[in-house]
């Protein structure tokens, strides 16, 4: 209920603002968990919920491509999507060893947030009807 809620709240005011929703429930998670007002302190009481979200998530990006279309575009994907991936990564990762973390902290936090930025991205393409 607390999550649900959070949400209703927040992805209104943050679509108000000409915002990504995914972003509003970003903002909900960080205001309601264990760096805000600490609903939930332990990851893992909400770790089915994240996981079902993340099923729906691909679930959704699922409808939404065809098959041939990324056949047809495989080389883009593996080729110039890796090389985002990985060059993003090790820019982040770069950051984070200047602040002084580990190589394996920097790493994981990078790629955290490289992946996250494409749940992102897709939002705001979805949003703005490009990608068809």
């Amino acid at each position: 209920v607390i999550l649900l809620t959070a949400a209703v709240i927040s992805v209104p005011l943050i679509k108000r603002l000409g915002l990504s929703s995914v972003l509003g429930y970003l903002i909900a998670g960080l205001i309601i968990g264990p760096f805000g007002l600490a609903f939930f302190y332990d990851s893992a009481s909400i770790l089915h919920v994240a996981e079902l979200g993340i099923v729906m998530y691909l679930f959704v990006i699922g409808l939404e491509m065809r098959p041939s279309y990324l056949w047809s575009l495989r080389k883009e994907i593996f080729g110039l999507g890796t090389l985002q991936i990985s060059a993003c990564s090790l820019g982040l990762m770069a950051v984070g060893l200047a602040y002084g973390y580990s190589w394996q902290v920097s790493f994981v936090c990078a790629a955290g947030f490289v992946l996250t930025s494409t749940a992102i991205v897709m939002q705001l393409l979805g949003d703005r009807g490009d990608i068809a």
